[in-house]
């Protein structure tokens, strides 16, 4: 890892009273003109919880990536609501004056369960992260060379169904929470949308809302098996279903994303 590149030039000028901060070291987490996703979804959200003490376990989020995301920034939060059991907090990222990333994320305490229905393994196993081979090695973005390690799960290469399938993990081990870790992870891959444009063009997350459905998160190694898979694309946009698996085929996270489809 590159010197600057670590996880806590995110999250550590993220203070507990909110207001500017400046990420230093903005430039090894970018993804063209702004901040990586997972990245600013990870610096929204450990504002809020930073701000907010005993909060329960999250259980969803909604994020709104509203305009470019750069290294001067302003963090904002506030709890919309607080009831017994659920906490809805909202946190949002501006720079230059205006908004660039909304968020709002549900908390709520275990109840006893009055329906129980365990997620599907994914179809078509991959197989053990580590008997897979290495991509993205030397190729794509920076943030991804520098920050995670990704490796094939799926047969297919180039044009077809309009799925994109990887094991991957955080280069930088043991320095997030499991929840933290998920959001950093979970908007990794591009669009599924990619493997069927007629003709090259950029891409762009308009927003993230995701599920998490085990409140302690566990894998082998670091490991996550991440997909995203276009539902319909059309009319320069494309509909994606995020999912997130751990190294043993239990999901961990349930998402759906707008995104831009250009060119």
């Amino acid at each position: 890892m590159l010197a600057g590149m670590s996880i806590a030039s995110l999250i550590d000028p993220v203070t507990a009273a909110g207001g500017p901060a400046n990420l230093s070291q903005a430039d090894a987490w970018m993804q063209g003109r702004t901040l990586y996703g997972g990245a600013s979804a990870l610096v929204a959200y450990t504002a809020a919880v930073r701000a907010f003490a005993d909060l329960p376990p999250l259980r969803a989020g909604q994020v709104a990536f509203v305009a470019p995301v750069g290294g001067e920034i302003e963090l904002k939060r506030e709890i919309v609501r607080q009831g017994r059991n659920v906490a809805q907090v909202r946190s949002e990222i501006w720079c230059e004056g205006a908004c660039a990333l909304t968020a709002f994320w549900l908390f709520g305490t275990a109840r006893e369960p009055n329906a129980v229905h365990p997620a599907a393994e994914p179809n078509d196993w991959p197989g053990a992260p580590e008997d897979a081979e290495p991509v993205m090695t030397d190729k794509g973005p920076a943030f991804i060379r520098y920050n995670f390690e990704l490796r094939r799960a799926q047969d297919e290469r180039g044009p077809g169904a309009p799925v994109v399938r990887r094991w991957a993990r955080l280069t930088e081990q043991g320095v997030l929470d499991p929840i933290s870790e998920l959001i950093l992870m979970g908007d990794v891959l591009p669009p599924g949308a990619m493997r069927a444009m007629q003709r090259q063009g950029p891409v762009s997350s308009i927003n993230w809302s995701f599920n998490v459905l085990d409140p302690a998160p566990a894998t082998r190694d670091g490991w996550w098996l991440s997909e995203n898979a276009s539902q319909h694309a059309d009319h320069g946009y494309s509909s994606e279903r995020l999912r997130l698996w751990n190294a043993d085929g239990r999901q961990m996270l349930e998402g759906m994303q707008a995104a831009a489809i250009f060119g």
